[in-house]
């Protein structure tokens, strides 16, 4: 009796392990895309995009979208064998840029960055001394020391108190934080709860600088499936430029919010056609934004030194896969 409880186990056993088995096969066999997003419009229009206009299924790709609050939370994941690619903002660039992912294509520029702060507090000077949230690494931080630079100061001049994004939401509602490093759509969480907050800093006074978002790949990502998710990447950002209402509309439906608060949100993007991205890293522009995040990054001590773009931008494989 024993021995046959022992024998119906270890075939269950093996049973289990099969499945196991066939599981891991199925997750490597290259269809299945692991895809990180951040929950706004720029990190979730062209994933809705692809799949409502069916691009993963032109591919054989099989997408699993999983969303987070921040760029360096995905390149954490990526680098943990959790993620195949993700999406970043700007103020993560400095992670590729010390190997720990690829930037496998350009999405768009962002403008959505502020520096906020209570009622009362009017200039980045008035927050001397005072508990500033940020979520640190991000573009949130980005804009906090853009900001600070600007106005002769540093964060030696702030109490900077790093956390996670919706808790720098919580956090300045409820008066624990006197400022924050944030970003749309966030921001109007917070205008719905402090009304009279006020936005001390955005990325819009830099004119001459580009802030770039970016999907990342894994650094051991086959470069097969990096070529397909590219072309995924680049159909749908095409479909995105001549249907700006209509991504708007997908994106909603994916984040699950109202219609306008993405308009909102994406008022705040620059998008561009895949052939522009493609000219433009051609002819050096995209190489030109990323060096001058480089050069920010070595100044707030993020880098050591800036690299070439070419070490982390996989510009060649972009500009191949690009059919017009």
């Amino acid at each position: 009796m024993a021995m046959r409880s022992l024998r119906r186990a270890l075939t269950a056993a093996s049973a289990v392990s099969l499945l196991a088995l066939s599981v891991t096969a199925c997750s490597d066999d290259g269809s299945t895309v692991r895809f990180g997003y951040i929950s706004d419009y720029n990190g979730a229009s062209l994933l809705a995009i692809a799949e409502k206009q069916g691009l993963w299924d032109k591919q054989g790709l099989t997408p699993e979208i999983k969303v987070f609050t921040n760029g360096p939370l995905q390149i954490q994941a990526l680098g943990a064998g959790d993620l195949d690619f993700g999406y970043i903002g700007p103020g993560a660039m400095w992670l590729p840029a010390t190997g720990k992912a690829k930037v496998v294509a350009i999405n768009t520029l962002a403008y959505a960055d502020r520096v906020i702060g209570r009622p009362g507090i009017k200039t980045i000077q008035d927050l001397k001394g005072k508990k500033v949230g940020v979520p640190e690494g991000t573009s949130g931080d980005m804009v906090l020391n853009l900001a600070l630079q600007k106005a002769g100061m540093s964060v030696k001049d702030i109490e900077k108190v790093p956390m996670d994004p919706a808790t720098v939401v919580s956090a300045f509602a409820s008066g624990q934080i006197d400022g924050a490093g944030i970003w749309y759509p966030l921001i109007d969480n917070i205008k719905q709860q402090v009304p009279d907050m006020v936005e001390i800093a955005s990325t819009k006074e830099w004119p001459d600088s580009s802030f770039p978002t970016a999907f990342v790949g894994g650094t051991e990502v086959d470069e097969a499936l990096t070529n397909k998710v590219i072309k995924v990447l680049q159909e749908a950002n095409d479909w995105r430029a001549a249907h700006p209402e209509e991504a708007i509309t997908e994106s909603a439906a994916l984040l699950k919010l109202d219609p306008a608060k993405v308009k909102a949100d994406a008022a705040n993007v620059q998008t561009m056609t895949t052939e522009d991205l493609v000219n433009k890293t051609k002819d050096g522009t995209v190489a030109k934004w990323l060096n001058s995040l480089g050069d920010f990054f070595v100044g707030t001590g993020q880098l050591k030194s800036r690299p070439d773009p070419s070490t982390y931008y996989t510009g060649d494989l972009y500009t191949k896969a690009f059919t017009k």
